[in-house]
């Protein structure tokens, strides 16, 4: 039998010969921008992760910069909700002005643009519902492609629909390209689960749900098959980036639409995932280090060509105290 143990033995040799890394440039940072002035708010449920206001986003943002994080994920909440989530697509909106704020002192930073009207309704569903609660999805479709442009008009270099809407897609697409944004690139959550792994990010967003909850429309997360199918929709419909969320509970997902696809894959690594390691390393239960670095080779392995993660301040931090 042929023995390998030789090429594990030291650090500088298992380095020549590791298969997979994390770079900075993997990583995708979120990042909460809240309707008001001089606000930083901290999520209780998200320890290190804050609410800005526009006014004071630029402390975050020197903080992704200084850490060479190269782009973010944006989401947006209104002081105004209502039944059709209006904020989400007026022109002026907070997440319309962040977008261009960042882009104006910040034109180097990636923004990628959450599209979904969750933080923008009075009841909290990602899209307009009808006389009995029911979310209606073709009534929603053009919301959706309404907020996705004037988000591209602000200036953010892509769009990422999150609703779970059918057809969503193929409507933004539509509509981006009549718009003249055809360059705008789309990366679709089409692998989004209904989980349970999303309740701080509700906290966040203040997104909750007023009743019920989104089953009808997120994925059943005990169909993998499904999920394939929704991917590969999602394709065929033009998305040029395909998410799969949550991340760690779903990295067969991940994997199998690795083997199936060539198009980039992003895993999400939600706020329930970060909240657990935070809690634990907090009680010292855990290496908060050891266990994020690797969950990220985790998701890397798994055919994540790039991760969103709250994490990521602290990951290109470590990465660099490494080199």
């Amino acid at each position: 039998m042929i023995r390998r143990r030789r090429l594990r033995s030291s650090e500088y040799m298992r380095a020549l010969v590791r298969e997979t890394s994390v770079q900075v440039s993997d990583l995708i940072y979120p990042l909460f921008v809240i309707e008001g002035n001089d606000i930083k708010n901290p999520i209780d449920s998200m320890p290190g992760i804050y609410q800005y206001s526009i006014d004071r986003v630029d402390e975050e943002i020197e903080r992704i910069r200084e850490a060479g994080i190269k782009a973010v994920l944006m989401f947006g909440i209104p002081a105004h909700k209502d039944e059709c989530g209006t904020e989400a697509y007026n022109e002026h909106g907070i997440i319309q002005e962040a977008i261009r704020h960042i882009k104006k002192v910040y034109p180097e930073l990636i923004v990628i643009a959450d599209i979904c009207l969750c933080e923008y309704t009075s009841h909290g569903h990602c899209g307009v519902l009808g006389e009995h609660g029911e979310v209606l999805n073709d009534d929603t479709l053009p919301l959706l492609a309404k907020t996705a442009v004037t988000c591209a008009q602000a200036g953010a270099d892509m769009v990422a629909p999150s609703n779970m809407m059918d057809g969503h897609v193929e409507a933004i697409r539509k509509a981006l390209d009549e718009a003249g944004l055809t360059m705008t690139p789309i990366m679709s959550y089409s692998a989004k689960m209904a989980s349970g792994y999303y309740g701080p990010f509700r906290d966040a967003a203040h997104s909750a749900p007023g009743f019920g909850d989104r089953k009808t429309y997120q994925m059943d997360y005990h169909n993998g098959r499904e999920a394939i199918r929704d991917i590969q929709d999602d394709i065929d419909e033009g998305a040029d980036i395909i998410i799969v969320k949550p991340a760690l509970a779903f990295l067969d997902i991940l994997k199998t639409a690795s083997m199936r696809t060539d198009m980039p894959l992003c895993a999400y690594n939600v706020s329930g995932e970060y909240s657990m390691v935070k809690a634990a390393a907090a009680n010292g239960w855990i290496d908060e280090k050891k266990i994020v670095m690797e969950n990220m080779i985790g998701m890397k392995r798994a055919g994540a060509h790039m991760i969103i993660t709250y994490h990521a301040l602290d990951v290109a931090r470590w990465l660099k105290e490494d080199e």
